[in-house]
């Protein structure tokens, strides 16, 4: 293995903030559009899927999303700075990068299960996808990539399910105070 000095710099932890939030720029300026004009087709092609998934996904307003998605930006700051404190050895920031990975995939499942656009899934194979594929790559030649397992790749998928629960439990309370 061909060890890099600096592999795992700037561009690959800080990187991971950059190509989140332009990803995320797609779907803070798409969702609310999309949930107004595909959720009601959906119901349609979709009957069996319980009512309140659908008032759910309707009562996430832009505020939420919005707010949601700043929340999102901090757990991602912190583990982007984590990983550059360590040179990228850290667990919390390689979760994170995992994550962001494994969410590339949900959005282009959720695309092909719809068969159709769905907000992020422009930008999964652009940019998601290839920025974690480089970063990782880069982690991997720096010697300091954590092996992936089984493990670590349900840690990725709880990781992103928590963080988007627990940013969206954030932003209701957040806005219900106002």
């Amino acid at each position: 293995m061909t060890r890099e000095p600096n592999a795992a710099g700037a561009a690959v932890t800080w990187g991971l903030l950059a190509a989140w939030a332009l990803h995320d720029t797609e779907e803070v300026v798409m969702v609310s559009r999309w949930v107004r004009t595909e959720v009601p087709e959906l119901r349609k092609r979709f009957p069996r899927v319980p009512e309140t998934v659908w008032r759910r996904l309707e009562s996430v307003d832009a505020r939420e999303f919005t707010t949601a998605v700043a929340a999102m930006a901090v757990v991602l700051a912190a583990a982007c700075a984590d990983g550059q404190r360590t040179g990228g050895r850290s667990a919390v920031y390689q979760t994170a990068l995992n994550a962001f990975g494994l969410h590339g995939l949900v959005h282009l499942a959720q695309a092909a299960a719809l068969r159709g656009y769905t907000p992020g899934s422009a930008t999964t194979p652009v940019l998601v996808l290839p920025f974690t594929v480089w970063a990782r790559g880069r982690l991997r030649r720096s010697g300091v990539l954590r092996p992936t397992r089984p493990r670590e790749v349900a840690q990725g998928l709880a990781f992103a399910a928590a963080a988007t629960v627990a940013t969206h439990a954030l932003a209701q309370g957040v806005l219900r105070r106002r």
